[in-house]
């Protein structure tokens, strides 16, 4: 069974401001999410399923699937503040979405195979949907708890315009994911890749060390596990009282590999990340792409 592309399309850029998702950045007016699909596509994915607002739907309808009708089957999911389990509320003054991990849950009904999970905003490049999509397609029928993850490489993750925010891997000798730390100020500085620590100092690290860009594989058993795990998120008072709390797709996954329910593979790519973390990105992100499309990795028009 071919696996399924399931995309997180509901947020919006709060540093870049407004839908990014629907920036045309490509030569003829292509978003960094249809670079995705194409990759996708030709990485053996056979559906995707798009997780989007309500409110959204016409137009993302209008302007994002008609586009892949007749190049490989859609579907929509909603994610909506009050899509709680039974017995939860949502608090009156909430208007933050309940986060990634929450948003994947939405695709429970409709995902019952293989599936990878990304950020529609981000540029992942071929050879990491290649890697995810040999993984998850070499899964036997049925597989349960074992899960992936593509790292890449914090040296082909950096902004020019200013720090970012990485989720730093640690692996054991098997590459199965240990940990995430999330660092919240990573940059290039005199020629080292350096973060804040604990400390509040910058310590350097490796240009090959793993990191996370929210790009990860599933097996169907994650809903059920997050159904559950959510549950727990939601009965503590201070998650609930915290109007912006937020239930993320590491902390899920953090819980089920330290208590060894389940495994999740690191998998190398020498894909280049690239995203409009800041609106003075944009230009170098239509540069970026135009080179790709001279240098022939992909044709001036996607769909």
């Amino acid at each position: 069974m071919k696996p399924t592309l399931f995309l997180l399309a509901a947020g919006m850029g709060s540093r870049y401001g407004g839908l990014k998702q629907l920036d045309g950045l490509g030569p003829n007016g292509e978003t960094i999410m249809d670079y995705s699909i194409y990759d996708a596509i030709n990485a053996g994915f056979g559906k995707l399923v798009f997780v989007i607002r309500k409110d959204f739907e016409q137009g993302f309808r209008d302007k994002i699937i008609s586009k892949y009708e007749g190049h490989i089957p859609c579907e929509l999911v909603f994610q909506g503040l009050d899509a709680l389990p039974e017995g939860f509320t949502c608090p009156a003054d909430r208007t933050k979405p309940w986060g990634t991990n929450h948003a994947v849950m939405m695709g429970a009904d409709v995902i019952k195979e293989p599936f990878a999970v990304i950020n529609c905003d981000d540029f992942y490049g071929r050879d990491s949907f290649e890697v995810m999509g040999k993984f998850l397609s070499a899964l036997p029928e049925g597989s349960k708890n074992v899960y992936s993850m593509v790292g890449f490489r914090i040296g082909n993750t950096l902004s020019d315009s200013g720090t970012v925010s990485r989720g730093l891997c640690g692996t054991d000798a098997n590459n199965l994911l240990t940990s995430v730390v999330e660092r919240t100020k990573i940059q290039r500085m005199d020629g080292e890749v350096k973060y804040i620590d604990d400390n509040g100092e910058w310590a350097a690290t490796s240009e090959t060390t793993p990191v996370s860009m929210n790009f990860w594989g599933f097996t169907p058993d994650y809903f059920a596990y997050s159904e559950e795990f959510f549950k727990t998120f939601l009965s503590d008072p201070k998650n609930i009282e915290n109007l912006k709390s937020e239930f993320f797709i590491p902390l899920m996954v953090d819980k089920l590999i330290n208590e060894n329910t389940s495994t999740c593979e690191v998998l190398d790519t020498t894909s280049k990340w690239f995203g409009v973390t800041y609106p003075e990105d944009r230009q170098s992100v239509v540069e970026k792409i135009q080179a790709l499309v001279d240098a022939g990795e992909y044709p001036a028009k996607l769909f």
